[in-house]
Order: structure tokens, then sequence, then C-alpha cells
């Protein structure tokens, strides 16, 4: 007898152990298409690599029988130093994932950031999870339907806008042409018995069909399959936009204004001073320009150049909740998690999202009380180890001096 939803839940333990719960539910082309990054994937093996080559210096004798965890977040209370970043196309793995990631966030007290590709509306999101609410913005050749986007978030009252900027062109992701991943979506001789192998996605797609990108409706009159219009946004992303564009968006928007996608401290500068309210470190998961630097390896340039003037928050390769622990301690405010929510949601819907949740702040609870921070604000740069091999070197100046 199969474990029910509830059980193997339970079990999960980690995040991977969702990400494999995902893998047993979905089709291997579209487990890939979450899963996978651009080119040979360096830049996303070393997003999760940056994380593992931190060490921590743990304080102790410090009282933590009470941990903290509330902080602020782009200037108002959070209840986790974390946000959910955008994450297109939830619904390809399970109907309805898009809101049951937002409703996990709101229940916690975390930003969820709406992906412009998303399956789900920037309205039916704000109706049906009303929390803090972001909206993330594809800079398309479409201007006007861009801005009519941006429009709809505000009447919407969404309170920030992200604007992402690493996405001139769609990255070159192999895993999606070797598995015949297409747009528009059909099946092709190879992926009819993977298909076939997994009866649960298949009869939720033949019952209700794939969805649509709601916020794209009407970009192009002739599409109106998810995947058909997943293929309209690649054709409309707009290479031509550059700072006076961005200025532009500024001064229309009247919100926050986010940019994500930097790994320049002296692009960090220039946004400060053009007026953006926060910096998300970020190369769009690996699944754009392979062979661009892990954004943990990144965010100490970007935070010094900022020099806490805007907070600076960091996504790509969050795991683990001490992942929280180093990112602050490098100089982020926050972090924003993505596949991790959606392996959650694509794995057991409304509960998976919130499991996935569950287990990150569960550890960073306990990572704070083993590193001796009781509060967020106590992490700080005196928790990091010197970087690996600085020990030998140490004892090998010390020894000269000795000589």
């Amino acid at each position: 007898m199969f474990p029910s939803i509830d059980t193997r839940l339970a079990r999960a333990s980690s995040i991977d152990d969702l990400r494999q719960m995902a893998r047993r539910r979905l089709p291997r082309l579209v487990f890939d298409f979450f899963d996978g990054g651009a080119e040979s994937e360096s830049t996303l093996d070393d997003n999760r690599l940056a994380f593992e080559r931190v060490r921590l210096r743990p304080k102790v004798l410090v009282d933590v029988s009470n941990i903290s965890t509330a902080c602020d977040i782009l200037g108002a209370p959070a209840g986790f130093p974390m946000a959910i970043a955008p994450t297109g196309g939830v619904g390809y793995g399970r109907l309805g994932g898009d809101v049951a990631i937002a409703k996990a966030a709101a229940r916690i007290g975390i930003p969820y950031t709406l992906s412009t590709s998303a399956t789900a509306s920037i309205e039916r999101i704000a109706r049906e999870a009303p929390g803090r609410l972001w909206f993330q913005a594809y800079v398309l050749k479409n201007r006007e339907f861009l801005l009519k986007l941006i429009e709809r978030a505000r009447v919407a009252d969404y309170e920030a806008l992200v604007i992402t900027v690493d996405l001139a062109v769609g990255g070159n992701r192999e895993r999606d042409l070797r598995n015949g991943f297409r747009t528009p979506f059909r099946l092709g001789p190879k992926s009819i018995g993977d298909v076939a192998r997994h009866p649960g996605w298949a009869l939720a797609v033949l019952r209700h069909g794939f969805p649509v990108n709601e916020n794209l409706i009407g970009l192009q009159r002739d599409v109106s399959s998810v995947a058909g219009v997943a293929a309209a946004v690649g054709r409309n992303y707009d290479p031509s936009f550059d700072w006076d564009r961005l200025a532009e968006i500024r001064a229309l928007w009247p919100r926050k204004l986010i940019v994500k996608g930097v790994l320049r401290g002296d692009d960090a500068d220039r946004l400060v001073r053009l007026g953006c309210d926060a910096i998300i470190v970020s190369n769009h998961g690996g699944r754009q320009l392979d062979g661009a630097s892990a954004t943990l390896d990144a965010l100490p340039e970007v935070a010094a150049a900022v020099a806490g003037r805007v907070p600076v928050l960091i996504d790509g390769g969050v795991r683990r909740g001490v992942d929280i622990v180093k990112a602050r301690a490098l100089g982020a405010q926050a972090v924003l998690v993505g596949r991790a929510t959606l392996w959650g949601a694509v794995a057991a819907g409304d509960a998976g999202a919130e499991r996935a949740l569950q287990i990150l702040t569960s550890e960073l609870v306990r990572a704070m009380k083993l590193c001796g921070t009781p509060r967020i604000d106590a992490i700080g740069p005196d928790l990091l180890a010197p970087p690996a091999g600085a020990a030998s070197r140490f004892m090998t100046r010390s020894s000269a001096c000795a000589g």
C-alpha cells in the first residue's frame, strides 16, 4: 500500500526530498524544464556550491532559548528574512500551484513575487492570496502591453514592482532541446511513453488542459495555449532596454521599485543613484548565461557598492535554512526562494508549498540557535569563517616569522 500524501510530506525532511517527490510525479520533460539551467549548467550548479563553500564560526554561551526571526524587508515587517522569487509556469507542474505558494507565503508573513509568466493573473493572486505582493515584469518589446501589466499591478495594490534586467535574450537550455520540450507544447514520440508513466500529472492535464499564462493573454492574438504564450514571450524580450527606459519606469511607478538580475557593484551603485529601492543579486537561477558568477560570490561586491543605501536581496541556490544565515552574514537583507517552494507545490499542492516553507524556516531557527544568534540582526560578518586555505597560509607565515 502506498503511503498517503500527508504521510509522505511528513517524511520529507529537506527541500531535496520534495524535489524527489515532484520528480516522481512529473514527466521528465516537465521536470527538466523546472530543474534545468543553460548549456552545461555550470552556473546552475555553482549557485548551490557557493553556499557550500561558505563556512561559519558559531558563537557559544549565548542564550538562544528564545529565537526571533522577525525582520524588516524593504521597509516593512516580515516573519522571516525571505521572499518568494518570481517563478514562471508553475501550473505546468500542478494546476493552482502559483496560488498555493502565494497563500503559504502570506500565512508566514513574507512577500510573494508574481512572475509575468505565472499561470495565475495579477488580479487572481491579489484576490485569493492577499499579503505582501510584488509583481515581476519582463521587459517586452510591446511597450504598451508592458505598461498595461504595470498599471494592473498598481490597481491591484501590489506594493513593489520587480524589473528583471538580465534577460535580453532567452538562455540556451539544452535539457529542453534534448527532451523535445517544444513551444507550442505537444507530445513527441520520445515523450508519450514518459507521460503515460506519470498518470497523476497526465490525467490532470487531460481533465483541465495546460493552464494559460493569464497575465499574457492578448500579447499575441493568435496564441491561446500556455506554451504558445511562452514562445511569444521568448520572441518579445526587448534587447534594446537600457538605463533610459528603466528611468522612465521609475518615473511612472509610484511605489517601491526593485531591480533583479544584478551581479556587478558598478551597476548596483548606478541603480541606487537612479532611484531604485532595492536590488536583487541574481543570475536567473542559472537559466540564462552559463558561466555567470554564482550569486553568493557576487553578493559582497554588490553589498559593498550599495553601502546600506538600499536593501540588497539575493536568489539562486537557496535550499537550506542555514543558507539564509550565510546570505545575511555576507550582506543580504533577505533571500528569495524559487525552486524550493516550486517543488513543494508540484509535489503536493497547498500542503506541499507550506511544507517547503516549514522546512526552510525550521532549519533557519535551528541554525540561528547553533550559531548563537537569537535575533536576525545578530547575524553579521563576524560569523564568517576565513576562506579555505587561509589557516594554512597563516601557519606558514607564522613559521617563517619564528624562523
